[in-house]
């Protein structure tokens, strides 16, 4: 049975991206092997949405309050590759990762599939550990 799901991001600068990852946006990492590190995501869900044009696929970082998130990242050096736009289905915008491209970063208007963790756990720092090589 499945038992998770393995996103890839690929980058003419991949040790930059992991430190992004790892310093900035605080993800957990897990050594696989040979320093080659894999990082722990949020929980996430999948949407299917219809389209006229090709076939593909995105990710995005949800949050809870897109301005407070993007400034905090801002102040850490993070730079975005596109104002905040409002769509039907929440407000977005986009982080810009070293060496090219981007990760998308949205605030959702419709209900999740999973809980959204409450302002106190944040504000306490209750983020589980999982492990961190470097």
């Amino acid at each position: 049975m499945i038992f998770g799901a393995h996103a890839i991001l690929y980058s003419k600068a991949p040790q930059e991206v992991r430190e992004l990852l790892r310093n900035v946006l605080g993800s957990n990492s897990i050594d696989a092997g040979g320093g080659w590190l894999i990082f722990a995501l949020p929980p996430a869900e999948i949407a299917i949405h219809p389209t006229d044009g090709a076939s593909g696929l995105q990710l995005y970082l949800m949050c809870e309050d897109i301005e407070a998130t993007i400034t905090e990242l801002r102040a850490k050096g993070i730079k975005f590759t596109q104002a905040v736009r409002d769509e039907s289905w929440g407000r977005v915008s986009a982080i810009a990762l070293p060496g090219g491209g981007e990760l998308g970063l949205y605030q959702p208007r419709h209900p999740t599939t999973f809980a959204r963790p409450s302002a106190a756990s944040r504000a306490v720092g209750t983020k589980k550990k999982v492990a961190s090589k470097t």
